[in-house]
């Protein structure tokens, strides 16, 4: 039989598959720490990470060493019945984050989900809105995930557009804009403000200092639930265990994803304090895979690697370099470069019709992996085991790829 290449592999792919994505055209079969490898033996510096899932970097022998240990004695069991290792994993990141308990749920758009029940289940239990009467503030240009209500909240038509009828109860208003906020917070059936503290999928959209802070605050006065999604800009992403630290917030519920595993299996995550967790009582939510032994395991590992390794630490440090070294680009195409941590992007500006896309083509061909949002700019978030010395031979590539388009 003759052996796989590439096109091969896309076109299996293109022939089977929904067509609900338009992957970069690299085939990858093999990760390690920053790198991966394409089916034809070619190493690339990953440089978008699964949007933030492998903060740990790919592969990490620590959390494989807890999956497979785990996995030879118990993977799931439901929770019907209870496990020796779920309030191990229930303490430890109730501890770690400061909360009195944890909702445990697989992917993203469950967790944003379990928060949006969460908030609404409060506003009627405990603040005493009328029955579906609650409304939940969100931002313009948000990323939650991709279910039906998730996206009756989204003002991105690739989102929303063929999927209405949508669900009710959500306010939209700028992002960034305090004004707007405290707006919307008069209407007294307003019981939250879902945020992300920064707009990962929009093109790292960073918020203007004290905005997170003055926001949480205007909350606190209307006695309206801060949200915070921190799928994406959580664990170590941007310089801080999450990124709401760098403003002193602490969110009434938090959502974390992506990262809680490392980028082993799906693992999720809301947390909150008793006043607002126990509102849901038995019966009421959950999930066959939420909380499974294999998960709790893997999460444990996960968060002690970004403890241990002072991946946080490292990621601010080292996304100070990325962002002063990009910024001395001499290339007409570059717009701007923002972003905190290792989570940053680049506004490119089209040049002789060539794209983001043909950039990120172009960069792929020069060793380096990322990926175009809105066709208009450019996400860079390595891996947060990335080293000084494996940084500056990314941004090698970088530069060097710019100067292509000169």
């Amino acid at each position: 039989m003759a052996k796989m290449t590439t096109q091969d592999y896309i076109a299996r792919e293109d022939k089977y598959g929904a067509h609900n994505y338009h992957p970069i055209p690299v085939v990858l079969t093999k990760g390690k720490g920053v790198y991966v490898w394409d089916v034809e033996g070619k190493r690339y510096f990953d440089f978008l990470s699964a949007y933030s899932a492998v903060n740990q970097g790919h592969c990490h022998p620590y959390i494989i060493k807890a999956l497979t240990k785990q996995a030879k004695r118990l993977t799931l069991t439901s929770r019907a019945f209870y496990s020796d290792a779920l309030g191990e994993y229930e303490e430890y990141i109730t501890r770690y984050f400061g909360y009195d308990k944890v909702l445990p749920m697989n992917s993203g758009a469950e967790a944003d989900e379990t928060a949006l029940k969460l908030c609404r289940k409060w506003a009627y239990k405990v603040k005493g809105i009328k029955e579906n009467e609650a409304k939940i503030v969100v931002c313009e240009n948000n990323f939650h995930g991709r279910t039906i209500t998730i996206v009756s909240m989204s003002t991105d038509p690739d989102s929303y557009g063929d999927y209405g009828p949508f669900t009710p109860g959500f306010i939209k208003i700028p992002y960034n804009d305090i004004a707007a906020l405290e707006k919307a917070l008069e209407d007294p059936n307003v019981a939250g403000f879902l945020v992300e503290p920064i707009q990962g999928e929009a093109g790292v959209y960073v918020p203007d200092e004290g905005y997170l802070k003055k926001a949480y605050e205007l909350c606190k006065a209307k006695n309206v639930l801060f949200i915070a999604d921190e799928v994406q800009t959580g664990l170590g992403r941007t310089g801080k265990k999450l990124c709401c630290d760098h403003e002193g917030v602490r969110p009434d519920i938090l959502i974390l994803g992506k990262a809680l595993s490392g980028g082993v299996m799906p693992i999720s995550a809301v947390l909150a304090d008793d006043p607002i967790m126990l509102t849901i009582k038995p019966g009421e939510h959950g999930s066959t895979f939420g909380g499974n032994p294999l998960a709790c395991k893997v999460a444990i590992a996960a968060l002690e690697v970004i403890e241990k390794e002072k991946l946080a630490e490292n990621a601010a440090r080292l996304g100070e370099i990325f962002r002063s070294e990009l910024k001395k680009i001499k290339s007409d195409m570059i717009e701007v470069v923002r972003g905190k941590g290792l989570l940053n992007a680049v506004v490119i500006k089209p040049k002789n019709g060539k794209e983001a896309w043909d950039v990120c083509l172009a960069l792929k061909e020069n060793g380096l992996l990322a990926k175009p949002t809105h066709q208009h700019i450019i996400r860079f978030a390595p891996p947060l085991v990335i080293t000084e010395k494996q940084l500056r031979e990314a941004i090698d590539i970088i530069v060097k790829t710019f100067e292509l388009f000169k």
